[in-house]
């Protein structure tokens, strides 16, 4: 950890342990991908969901439960777990579903751990390019096996900002500013845009409308590739409703483009 956080670093097991089940998730979801006959539910909130994001689910959470039974669980297609240790596992098992039941191989599994001392692992596993990203607190992050870090750059002219859909961003005139300081806006999103930006290759992910389980593992990621998250209000939360993951140099830029600092 650094001079200024005062937090342990988290024990490595733990990481490797939320690498191994994000990866299982996500080779099975792999058999279901493609699928012609996949069958897809709506659910209240109108959002889509199949039995690839159950079984993936079902999946994460059996292996906690054999792993640290003592463990809370939240996730987003089951009941919460509520368990009597310190520990948060925080579960997604596609992130990016509508990605999924169009053959696009851009959704992930998502997992996250927090702590007494708050984020403490986080993993984005994206089974369709062969690709993941994970950080521990106080362990760095990295990209299949490799240290990886946010870009460097400082001002918008030339950024490249993702997002999952332009149609829900905070307001029009928010998006023409955008483009009208030279940043290049392209629909890399939901999980997949969060890669991009803590392995340098965009420089801002805006993300006007999230749950606990799309960011979690962010709190971790992003901090630990030298970059930040926070609600599109500044705050360093993955419960604002709403997200931004860039470098520190870029997030002023973009909180008052958006304006809801």
């Amino acid at each position: 950890m650094t001079a200024s956080d005062p937090r342990p670093a988290v024990d490595p097991a733990l990481v490797d342990f939320a690498v191994q089940i994000a990866r299982e998730a996500g080779a099975l979801t792999l058999r279901h991908f493609h699928q012609t006959d996949l069958a897809v539910e709506t659910k209240g909130d109108g959002t889509p969901v199949t039995v690839a994001d159950r079984e993936a689910e079902r999946l994460l959470r059996d292996r906690i439960a054999e792993a640290f039974p003592d463990d809370s669980v939240v996730g987003e297609e089951v009941p919460d777990v509520a368990g009597t240790s310190d520990r948060t596992w925080i579960l997604d098992p596609i992130d990016g579903t509508q990605s999924f039941i169009h053959g696009v191989p851009l959704y992930a599994n998502l997992v996250a751990l927090e702590d007494d001392y708050g984020p403490a692992v986080g993993v984005i596993n994206v089974p369709g390019l062969d690709e993941c990203v994970w950080a521990g607190r106080g362990r760095g992050c990295f990209v299949d096996g490799e240290p990886t870090r946010v870009g460097d750059r400082t001002d918008l002219q030339g950024a490249c900002v993702v997002t999952s859909g332009v149609d829900y961003w905070p307001s029009a005139a928010a998006l023409d500013a955008f483009v009208g300081n030279g940043a290049v806006i392209r629909t890399w999103g939901d999980a997949y845009g969060y890669v991009l930006v803590a392995t340098g290759r965009a420089d801002a992910m805006v993300d006007p409308i999230v749950s606990r389980w799309d960011v979690a593992p962010m709190l971790t990621i992003l901090p630990e590739a030298g970059g930040l998250f926070c609600d599109l209000s500044g705050t360093f939360t993955a419960e604002g409703g709403d997200a931004l993951a860039t470098n520190p140099a870029l997030a002023p830029l973009v909180l008052a483009l958006i304006g809801r600092t």
